[in-house]
């Protein structure tokens, strides 16, 4: 049945607050744009009003903290049938969008929306919305699609119920009511589906959603770049991070005996599998042997990259290094990137998504690794 929401003043005696009769569907639009955080607190606002290549227009596109795309479609006039299409009809194009058309569609909304604010990249705005967090290596791997309605009707319900269960559509509806409560208005918000509340990331369908134990298996992330390169954990046999106290205590989370699988970020894709043969050290604590068989320094070693040592003396921003057994490596024009691999922004994670499992028994056929 239709959802219906109901609100009573208990303040003094009991009295029920009536829905005003005023036309939200008018209003839903901009309160949205203003504060996306009324739908959810994991989604930023990216793109409104977006222009499709058949003429149409996208309503609202926001991204959500794991870099997925959630294309909200108000209902305003249309019929369920008409509003249900046309939102399938949006996931068609999102679905193809690549990395570069989402920073166009971004930077559009901050021309033609964001008024006197100082204009970002989307890389920016997403760290600053999500207080540090940065934006994932891959985003619009996967895509969400989000009706908006004040009134949901029973037809509504049943198509998008029929959706998520029967063929895993990744479709919700949001229903919005306004209270009238003497001079002051009130918004109420209720979600058609569940949402996934204990995952804190966007309101999404558990089938869409699905989570598994911890396999076990590490997901290391090798930042490529001036403290770090791939080449010299190849020959030297680890993998570091640092330039922070969060990197150095995710590395610290490793131990001997972990298997890790490593991804080098940015659209590169995964480069190694090994097992974890001592714990985290400092950069000028890890022992290497050298052309000539002596242990020394890695820093005295020979051709690592030229800025690993910088800050070797402070232990909140050293480069850390484990040393690990290599089982396979590639380099980086080899490395292994498909469609529905596991991603993620962490330097090290025990991942509970259900990409994992997959992502490793792909590895394991790609790089030749039997168990």
């Amino acid at each position: 049945m239709p959802i219906e929401l109901s609100m009573w003043r208990i303040d003094t005696d009991l009295e029920r607050v009536e829905p005003t009769s005023m036309n939200l569907e008018e209003r839903l639009e901009s309160l949205l744009a203003k504060d996306i955080s009324i739908a959810s607190p994991n989604w930023m606002m990216i793109g409104r009003q977006v222009p499709t290549p058949w003429g149409k227009f996208i309503d609202l596109l926001c991204i959500d903290t794991e870099g997925r795309l959630i294309v909200l479609e108000l209902k305003r006039n249309k019929t369920e049938r008409e509003i249900v299409a046309q939102t399938l009809d949006y996931g068609s194009y999102i679905k193809t969008v690549q990395a570069d058309e989402v920073r166009r569609i971004f930077a559009r909304y901050q021309k033609e929306y964001a008024g006197d604010q100082l204009a970002k990249t989307i890389e920016e705005a997403f760290s600053a919305h999500f207080k540090g967090l940065p934006i994932p290596d891959e985003f619009n791997s996967s895509h969400e699609l989000v009706i908006v309605a004040a009134v949901l009707d029973a037809a509504t319900e049943r198509i998008v119920q029929y959706l998520a269960e029967e063929y895993e559509v990744r479709i919700n509806a949001v229903f919005f009511r306004v209270f009238k409560d003497r001079d002051r208005e009130y918004l109420t918000r209720a979600w058609l589906r569940d949402t996934d509340s204990a995952d804190a990331v966007s309101p999404a369908l558990p089938a869409a959603r699905e989570r598994v134990e911890f396999n076990g298996e590490y997901y290391v992330n090798f930042g490529e770049g001036d403290h770090r390169h791939w080449e010299d954990a190849r020959r030297f046999n680890f993998v570091s991070a640092g330039q922070g106290t969060r990197f150095r205590d995710a590395l610290q989370r490793l131990e001997p005996g972990n298997r890790i699988w490593v991804n080098v970020p940015g659209g590169t894709g995964y480069v190694g599998v090994g097992i974890v043969e001592a714990p985290a050290v400092p950069v000028n604590e890890f022992m290497v042997k050298n052309d000539r068989g002596q242990q020394v320094p890695i820093l005295q070693a020979g051709p690592v990259c030229q800025d690993m040592g910088e800050n070797a003396d402070n232990s909140d921003l050293s480069e850390y290094l484990v040393r690990v057994k290599w089982l396979k490596t590639v380099p980086l024009n080899q490395a292994v990137r498909e469609p529905g691999f596991f991603g993620n922004q962490n330097c090290v994670a025990e991942p509970r998504d259900a990409k994992w499992p997959y992502t490793i028994e792909r590895l394991k056929q790609k790089f030749g690794i039997s168990e």
